[in-house]
This record gives C-alpha cells, sequence and structure tokens, in this order.
C-alpha cells in the first residue's frame, strides 16, 4: 500500500522552526525526500554563503511522500527527489512541477538477488521494493528486461533499509538496494549477487533513474526571482563542490549524519561522478536535457527529453497498476526557470577533476 501522504510532526516543526537572526534574509523552504549526498546541494549553498540574501532552511523528510504533500501544500518551496513522482503529481493536480533534472543514478540502485536466485526462476518468490518510487521502476523494468512477468512476484512494499533484513533471513529472493545497504547484504549474505542497476545502458538512456528539483507551481509564480536566484544557488553550490570536494563531502556527511566513508561511496570524490554512484549534471547538461540549450546532454537521454522522461515513468506506471492512464507529461514540467538562466548568460561545465 502507497504511505499515507502524512508530513510528520518532526517534519512540520521543523519547516516551522526559523532563527531570528536570519530575519534580514528571504526565508526559502527546501525538502529532501531521504537522506541522500545528491540532495545536499543547497544545504552547501547555505553553508558556504552561495545564496546571498537568503536563508535556505533544509528538511530532511525520509518520507517521499510525506515531502510531497508538504511541498503541494506550500509548507515547503522546493524539493529535492526522484523523478518517478513527476506522473502521480500531475494525475493528483498537486501544482507541483518538475524544473530539471539534477543527477542520473549512475549504478547506485541495484537489484540485489539472494544466493540461487537467478531471473529463470525468481517467479513465485516474494521481492522487496518500495511502491510509487525508483525501487519499484526498477524492479519491473529488470523484470520486464529479463522477461519475467510483472505479476508472478510477490510484491513486498519495503524501502531500502527495511529490506536488509528480510533478505539475510531468506524470506526474500530480490530486493530494490543503495549504498550503504547493498554492501551490507552483499558482505554478510554470501553467494547474493547483483542482477540489474541503474548503470546499464538500457537503464541510464531512459532517463527515469534520475533526481529531479521540484518546486511549489505557486512558489514559482509569485516568488519568480526568487526561485530563480535559488535554483541558480544550486548550481552554483554543485561548482562549489567540484572544486572543493573534499570539504564539500565533510560538510555532507555532518548534515547528513553519515560516515565521511558513505558519502563517498555514493558521490565519490572526483566532483562529477563515481562509478555504481551517482553522476552530477552540471548545469549545461541539465539545460539540455530541459532542451533550453544547444547540445546533447550525456547517456544518449536526447536533448529536450525531460517530458519523454516523465511518459516512460507513466508508461511504467500503468504497466505496473500504479495509474490507469497516461497524463501530459508537459503539465507537470517547468524549464522556463533553467532557460531563464541561460538566457542570462549563466553556464556551468565541468569533467572529473583528475
Amino acid at each position: 500500500m502507497i504511505r499515507e501522504m502524512v508530513i510528520s510532526a518532526a517534519a512540520t516543526a521543523a519547516v516551522m522552526t526559523f532563527s531570528t537572526a536570519a530575519m534580514a534574509d528571504e526565508r526559502v523552504n527546501v525538502g529532501i525526500c531521504v537522506s541522500w549526498p545528491g540532495y545536499a546541494m543547497l544545504e552547501l549553498a547555505q553553508r558556504k554563503g552561495l545564496a546571498e540574501g537568503y536563508n535556505i532552511n533544509t528538511v530532511i523528510f525520509d518520507d517521499p511522500l510525506g515531502g510531497h504533500a508538504a511541498l503541494a501544500a506550500g509548507q515547503i518551496d522546493v524539493y529535492e527527489c526522484t523523478g518517478d513522482y513527476t506522473p502521480l503529481a500531475i494525475e493528483r493536480g498537486t501544482g507541483v512541477v518538475n524544473v530539471g533534472l539534477a543527477n542520473p543514478s549512475y549504478g547506485v540502485d541495484k537489484i540485489i538477488l539472494a544466493p540461487g536466485v537467478t531471473a529463470e526462476n525468481i517467479a513465485g518468490k516474494s521481492i522487496g521494493a518500495p511502491q510509487a518510487y525508483i525501487g519499484q521502476l526498477l524492479m519491473g523494468v529488470f523484470l520486464e528486461t529479463k522477461g519475467v512477468p510483472l505479476d508472478s512476484v510477490e510484491w513486498v512494499n519495503l524501502l531500502a533499509d527495511e529490506a536488509v533484513g528480510p533478505m539475510m533471513s531468506g524470506e526474500l529472493a530480490g530486493a530494490y538496494l543503495y549504498e550503504p545497504w547493498v554492501t551490507k547484504v552483499m558482505e554478510n549474505l554470501p553467494g547474493s549477487t547483483s542482477g540489474f542497476d541503474t548503470a546499464y545502458p538500457e537503464a541510464l538512456r531512459t532517463g527515469i533513474f534520475t533526481d529531479v528539483i521540484y518546486m511549489n507551481g505557486k512558489f514559482i509564480s509569485e516568488r519568480r526571482d526568487v526561485a530563480r536566484d535559488i535554483l541558480k544557488a544550486r548550481f552554483d553550490a554543485l561548482g562549489w563542490w567540484h572544486d572543493n570536494v573534499a570539504e564539500g563531502n565533510e560538510i555532507m556527511a555532518d548534515f547528513l549524519k553519515w560516515p565521511l566513508a558513505d558519502v563517498e561511496s555514493v558521490i565519490g570524490t572526483n566532483g562529477k561522478y563515481l562509478d555504481d554512484g551517482i553522476y552530477m549534471y552540471d548545469f549545461d547538461e541539465a539545460a539540455q536535457v530541459c532542451g533550453v540549450l544547444e547540445g546533447e546532454p550525456p547517456f544518449e537521454i536526447g536533448n529536450g527529453s525531460i517530458t519523454g522522461v516523465v511518459s516512460t515513468i507513466n508508461e511504467l506506471w500503468v504497466s505496473l497498476g500504479l495509474m490507469t492512464e497516461m497524463v501530459d507529461p508537459a503539465s507537470g514540467v517547468d524549464c522556463s526557470l533553467m532557460a531563464d538562466l541561460v538566457e542570462s548568460g549563466y553556464r556551468q561545465s565541468f569533467g572529473a577533476n583528475e
């Protein structure tokens, strides 16, 4: 069952709390759906003074649907999460829009199979994947790619951390996991294997396993200059991180309450990507995916493919029974802020540090 879209009391309290010392700065409330290094750029912007004139208050929900509820209600203005919710937001008329793709999963999201389990014998067994989230999409793509009917397995609604115990006890034949949970399972469950991950070319070129930047539609219409400034600050922070990876990763570790090694196991140390981790789109790449800047983004995704990505997700949700109809993808996408930045002359392009 989809988790009820309820904002936790702790998250609500965190959103409503503010510092009187920062009253002179305009407040912007930001949410991140789970504790994750790729979502920490606006926190870097706040701590390193890269959003002058703004007080960016970032709340970690660790509840993707709860964060979406807060965004739809206007309790947060910006939300970084996986892109899988976009067609659902359109269907439900939440007024939330996807303003840009932020970072593709580059192998960090995996389908781990229990000892002795393969695509050929998984039918009839239980698999763990969080419903209405990237894990269900990845499991669905894995099964379809291997020719396994989606209704031939028993789906168990589990987040990655929740699936570790059932995997170790043998209750699950396979599960969607990401770091550090992949390592925890594979190091302690001899014979377990990785059956599929987001670095497979057939996964990368879809663009569907990509974290995105959401904004409340009213925030954009009523505070457009602020929305544009915050989007720019997010990419400014990304550029700062590229140039100061070690310090940036330490800040992320402090913010997320993660060991530094776990941060590095996701976002890497070269300022761009990590194999079996994530890949950070620079501004130019994100603008190309939006179709507001010439050039071809990586992974054969195609210039202007952002609406096509939403449609592909929509098709998979229909296949998985979570949605019944196709929606207009353009109604859940707003690349105008990216276009404004391009028109202003803003550019950012970088590769991995040597």
